[in-house]
Order: C-alpha cells, then sequence, then structure tokens
C-alpha cells in the first residue's frame, strides 16, 4: 500500500509547523468518528424506514462498525509501525471519505452493513496512528497537554454529535450525515498531502506477522459476538472458542519474531498493563450509561428526544472542558493519581445513578452527569499519557492500537451486560407502562455492576506504578 508521493520541500518546515499540522490533522480525525458515531444514532429511526430495518438490523450499523474497528486497529497499528504511520493515517483518511460517500447513497441494508464493517476497518487506521503520531513529534514535556487536546476532541464529537445529527436528519434526511462526514474527511486528506512530509516508523524492516493478525481478529469476533449472544446456544459456543483462540494467539506471539502484538509488553512493563487494563473497565463501566439515561429520560420520564439531549450533554462538555487541563497537569503530576482521582469520582458518579427514581428531579441528573463527566476528563487524558509515555518509539503505533482496542472492547462489553440485564428483566417486551418497573430494576443493576467496575478500575489504576 503506497501513499499518494509528494516530493519533500526544498526548504522543510519548521518543528512547530510541522507539530501544529500534526495537532490539527489528528485532533479533527479524533473529533470525525465519535462525531459520526454520535450523529447517526439520531438518524437510525429514518434509515430503519427507508432501508426497511428492524431494531435488530439497526443495531448492526452500530455493532458492525464496532467490531470491525477492534478486530483491525492492532494489526494496523503494528503495519503502522512497519511501513510509516503517516501512510497510514493518510490512508484510513481516504477510505473513511470514500466509504462515508458511498454509505451516503446506500440502497439496502445489507450495503448498509457492508460500508459500516469496511468504514471501521478505516476507523482503526486512524485510531491506530493518531496518538502514535502526536507522541512521536511531541517531546515528554508536551505529551499531556497535547495528549489532553486529543481527547477534547473525541468528547466535542460526542457532544456536537446528537445537535448536528438531530438537525441533518430533520432537514436533509439521514444521508446528510454522511455526507457531511465526507466533506470533514476531504479537509484531513487534503491537509496530510498538504502539511506533512515526515514519516514515522521506528519498525521499518520487521516482518508484519499475518497469522498472528488472523488470529488476533478471529478471536475478538468470537469473544465479542458470542458474549452479545451470551444467552443462546451461538454465544455459548463462540466464548469458549474465543477464549480458546486467545490462549493460541498468546502462544503464537511469544515463538513470533516480530508479533503483531508484543505480549511482553504486558508482562515487562506494568505501567503499560495495568493502564491498559484500567482503560478497558473504564470504557466497559461508562460506554453504556448514555444509552441507559435516554431510555430512561425519554421512556421514564417522558422528555422528548431534544430536552433528552440538551440533559445528556452535559457529560461531553465537563469532559471537553476540564480535559485539557487534566493533560497538562499529568505531564507535572504522576499520572497515576489523576487517573485513579478521575475513576474514583466516575465510580461514585455511577453508583448515585442507581438510585434514580421515576420522580428524580432533571437537576439532580445533570448535577450528576457534570460529576461523571469531570471524573472521566480526569481519568482519560492522564491515562493515555500514561500509556503511550511507558512505551519507546519502536512500539508506539502497536500502544495506540491496544488503547483503541481497550475502547472498543469495553465499548462493547458495557453494551453487552446492558442487552443481557434487559434481556433478564424486561425482555422482547416494548417500553411502555407496564415495562417501566422493572426497566428500572434494569438500570438500577446495570449502574451498580458499573459502579464495582469502576471501583476494580481503581485498583488497576493505583497498580500501574510511577511514569516518571
Amino acid at each position: 500500500m503506497m501513499a499518494p508521493a509528494r516530493p519533500a520541500p526544498t526548504n522543510p518546515p519548521d518543528p512547530a509547523s510541522v507539530r501544529r499540522a500534526v495537532a490539527f490533522v489528528v485532533n479533527l480525525g479524533a473529533f470525525l468518528t465519535p462525531f459520526m458515531a454520535a450523529s447517526l444514532n439520531l438518524g437510525l429511526p429514518a434509515m430503519g424506514r427507508d432501508l426497511h430495518m428492524g431494531a435488530t438490523t439497526l443495531s448492526w450499523v452500530a455493532s458492525a462498525y464496532l467490531l470491525s474497528a477492534a478486530v483491525f486497529t492492532v494489526p494496523f497499528g503494528r503495519i503502522a509501525d512497519i511501513y510509516g504511520r503517516r501512510r497510514i493515517l493518510l490512508w484510513g483518511n481516504v477510505f473513511f471519505t470514500l466509504f462515508s460517500l458511498l454509505a451516503a447513497f446506500a440502497p439496502s441494508a445489507a450495503v448498509m452493513i457492508v460500508l459500516r464493517v469496511l468504514q471501521g476497518a478505516a476507523g482503526a487506521m486512524l485510531f491506530s496512528t493518531g496518538t502514535a503520531i502526536l507522541t512521536s513529534v511531541f517531546p515528554p514535556g508536551d505529551r499531556g497537554r497535547i495528549l489532553g487536546q486529543n481527547v477534547t476532541a473525541v468528547y466535542l464529537g460526542l457532544a456536537l454529535g446528537p445537535f448536528a445529527g438531530g438537525f441533518l436528519t430533520q432537514h436533509f434526511g439521514w444521508r446528510s450525515v454522511f455526507l457531511v462526514n465526507f466533506l470533514l474527511g476531504l479537509v484531513l486528506v487534503a491537509t496530510v498531502l498538504a502539511r506533512l512530509y515526515d514519516e514515522w516508523a521506528e519498525a521499518r524492516g520487521e516482518v508484519f506477522d499475518s497469522v498472528g493478525a488472523l488470529l488476533y481478529g478471529a478471536t475478538l469476533v468470537a469473544l465479542m459476538y458470542g458474549f452479545s449472544r451470551l444467552a443462546s446456544t451461538t454465544g455459548f459456543w463462540l466464548l469458549p472458542l474465543g477464549l480458546l483462540g486467545l490462549g493460541a494467539f498468546v502462544v503464537w506471539e511469544m515463538r513470533s519474531r516480530s508479533p503483531v502484538l508484543d505480549v511482553s509488553l504486558f508482562r515487562a512493563n506494568p505501567v503499560f498493563a495495568f493502564s491498559s487494563l484500567a482503560a478497558l473497565i473504564h470504557y466497559c463501566a461508562t460506554f453504556a450509561v448514555t444509552f441507559m439515561l435516554s431510555l430512561y429520560l425519554q421512556s421514564v420520564r417522558g422528555l422528548s428526544p431534544q430536552k433528552a439531549g440538551l440533559v445528556l450533554v452535559a457529560q461531553p462538555v465537563m469532559m471537553a472542558l476540564f480535559s485539557p487541563l487534566a493533560g497538562r497537569l499529568s505531564d507535572r503530576i504522576e499520572p497515576r493519581v489523576l487517573a485513579s482521582i478521575g475513576m474514583s469520582v466516575t465510580a461514585v458518579g455511577i453508583f448515585l445513578l442507581s438510585f434514580l427514581r421515576a420522580g428524580t428531579p432533571t437537576p439532580l441528573v445533570v448535577a450528576d452527569l457534570v460529576f461523571l463527566g469531570i471524573g472521566f476528563a480526569f481519568f482519560s487524558s492522564p491515562n493515555t499519557n500514561a500509556v503511550m509515555s511507558a512505551l519507546d518509539k519502536r512500539h508506539l503505533g502497536v500502544g495506540s492500537g491496544i488503547l483503541g482496542t481497550m475502547r472498543l472492547l469495553g465499548q462493547n462489553l458495557s453494551m453487552g451486560v446492558v442487552m443481557m440485564v434487559l434481556a433478564l428483566h424486561v425482555g422482547s417486551r416494548p417500553l411502555a407502562s407496564d415495562t417501566l418497573v422493572p426497566f428500572l430494576r434494569s438500570l438500577h443493576l446495570v449502574f451498580q455492576v458499573f459502579s464495582v467496575l469502576g471501583i476494580a478500575g481503581v485498583f488497576a489504576s493505583l497498580a500501574r506504578g510511577r511514569v516518571r
């Protein structure tokens, strides 16, 4: 896979200019993927009507993307370390932009889901390179600050997505969501071609482990799909197969001379291992909070989608406001301390949500979301700083890929917990007056489980040791 060649300028730009260009490209890319996911959620009902998709099929519009991204993120991180991160970043933007355009004209549900799988693979090329390039370009004393800005871009995408998605869908139709992402993608591609000349490939010359990549992908598909179907015979057989595959993958990687995922990173680098585990636990404990609260606000409290969105935006706004501060602080204060405080605040905030009742005042819900958003911000930026600062440059792409995979795995596991609890208490019945009581029981149980996970995450965060 060759990137479009362009000769370097006669007078290369100064390092500060390169850093500004890198920050713009990577942060816009970090904004783009969550913005699409959040805005597309508002267009799913209209998409379902147009393409004749039921609720289960619609869920695959989101799940296919997440699963594909999780499967490809670590392999593309390794490919980027070997062949060049700029190259993979550029092609990731090209393909993400192309598949956004094609999805805008998808004629059927099957075509849409296939395009979402391809878009997830393209997104994996962005997830696996962005953080690694930032870490390569910015010196250690500035990493916390720039990684905080990167996390802020993610949260801005999450915050603006629902407003943009609702506006675009209402006035221009759901296909316009993909067209807007296509236009943003064109800006990214043009900027990479015009401003980024350097290449980062500290593992150049090493061999890509294709067998390990296939084992990794098959294992993730079995584990994640099996977990989502745990109550069925399919899930009963896929989970054990996934665990066997995981064991085979670890054995293969330990024997490989050039592994797609160097498992020794986890054994020999406790900072990296426990920071990655903390990220997995954190996303597992938090991702489905918005999903459950959206159902609660609209089905139990009777708020309109627009008003529910205004309530839910309190959390990502706090994330966006406080992530830069947390990132800067992590350059001077041990990330272990800041991230553990953030995880503790998150666990408390989720536990408080387990006391929601049908008559809970809306301002109390908003206040808890503000508290939760601050905790999230003080965990994410310092934890990202800890992960990337614990690696040498030849492993930055893999480290970035693992961090992205932890996020995607956590998101899938979070939704898996919700699906199991709802199946237990509500079943296949629609949310109506006769199912509100069992739904509230489900909500309380989900948030109790998530708060316990948050406490476990605090211990994982504290166990990582010192970065500096």
